[in-house]
């Protein structure tokens, strides 16, 4: 299989591209089942572990800290090695961190759970880079679908990661939860036997040579500042609301059930969207997407401050998954807009410290708002970010309005 030098994609036919798209979403799919389980029941075993309840939600900040510092060096690598390869570093990465996780929760060691976190959220930044893999070996039509293809993957962890967290919570009692992060070490192992099937291209060499322009001139775009306020808020908003929400449901006597629920019905609101993101993305435009997904979001934190019983939780939570996939999926199309094929890795990875930089600041701010504020303060303190991004892309519209004419 040869490269195309004018592209940076593999010479496939759009058949094999549409293989290992469906490859890369199973790998997504079985990934991101690992992830969910650490973020539905991170912050409730650090309120078990930890004994000021105002950094419960410490781990879950960990993985996300872990995802953004691993971020650029992952690209990096990737763009030495190939993507595949970097895959493989992640599976061993989210066993390992996994596995720690499960020895300082055995142990009731905080710092040491907090460490596999940390380990397992490094793994995720190779989890997120699916997309990008799809966007690279597709042909330039078929990109935004194939990005919102592997997000499809996702779908599945929407069940899988909640359901395993349910069934396995009491496996080995009275280790509560210590059942549930064996299987997520296990997940990892699960996406290395498809990775086994997977034909992505090797580093291109010339890339390696040219690596196009400086970053500076690509980041002072429009375009790249739109495309990394919608993922950086989208995703930073999403991870602040859905982080303090078990913890939210728990103080309001709900039980943990409907706390899981609750995550797995905003994990599928998610990544459900994805069937059709692409398409609609297609027709209507990257930016209009990510002005929908802030109306959404803008819905969600209304519902979210008119009460707390459960289906207010639910709602809020779903409608925040699709916001969270119209504005992720949206940024990331646009963001493919910036680069030439040469500076692909470096601006990747610099879109997703951004995003990933603000999650974790999101995350560590969470458990406070919600322990010193309560739950109505973790919308509101949303709410600003949700308007910054969506008045950024109106803004952007209305420049490439006055610079092309008319959409």
């Amino acid at each position: 299989m040869t490269d195309q030098s004018a592209t940076g994609h593999t010479a496939q036919s759009e058949t094999a591209a549409k293989r290992n798209v469906f490859l890369l979403a199973l790998c997504m799919a079985l990934g991101n089942s690992a992830n969910t389980l650490q973020v539905t029941l991170g912050g409730l075993v650090g309120h078990v572990l930890v004994e000021d309840k105002a950094y419960a939600t410490l781990p879950v900040t960990f993985v996300v800290a872990g995802t953004a510092l691993a971020t650029i060096p992952a690209s990096m690598l990737m763009n030495r090695v190939g993507r595949k390869p970097g895959f493989v570093l992640g599976c061993l990465l989210a066993a390992t961190g996994s596995a720690i996780a499960g020895i300082g929760l055995y142990a009731g060691l905080f710092w040491l759970f907090c460490l596999g976190a940390f380990v397992f959220g490094a793994s995720n930044s190779f989890t997120q880079l699916y997309r990008f893999a799809a966007a690279d070996i597709a042909p330039q039509h078929f990109k935004s679908r194939a990005i919102s293809w592997v997000m499809v993957g996702g779908l599945c962890s929407a069940f899988l990661g909640p359901e395993i967290a349910k069934y396995t919570r009491e496996a080995l009692s009275p280790h509560l939860f210590l059942g549930s992060y064996i299987v997520a070490a296990l997940l990892p192992l699960l996406v290395l036997g498809v990775l086994l099937f997977l034909r992505l291209p090797k580093p291109n060499v010339a890339e390696l040579r040219d690596s196009g322009r400086p970053l500076a001139e690509i980041v002072r775009q429009p375009s790249f500042v739109v495309a990394a306020m919608a993922g950086m808020f989208g995703y930073g908003v999403m991870n602040l609301m859905m982080t303090a929400t078990p913890l939210a449901m728990q103080i309001c006597a709900h039980p943990f059930s409907d706390a899981a629920t609750v995550i797995q019905w905003h994990v599928f609101g998610m990544f459900f969207p994805s069937f059709f993101t692409g398409n609609l993305i297609a027709r209507y435009g990257a930016l209009r997407i990510i002005i929908i997904g802030t109306g959404l979001n803008i819905v969600c934190m209304s519902i979210a401050l008119s009460g707390q019983d459960v289906w207010q939780f639910q709602a809020a939570l779903a409608l925040l998954g699709v916001g969270w996939n119209f504005m992720y999926i949206g940024g990331t199309a646009l963001l493919t807009e910036v680069y030439r094929p040469a500076e692909r890795f470096k601006t990747q990875a610099l879109n997703d410290f951004l995003v990933f930089g603000t999650v974790a600041l999101a995350s560590l701010g969470s458990g406070k708002l919600l322990y010193h504020y309560g739950w109505n303060s973790v919308s509101l303190a949303s709410l600003p970010f949700i308007l910054m991004a969506g008045l950024a892309a109106i803004w952007l519209i209305l420049v490439r309005r006055r610079a092309f004419g008319p959409a």
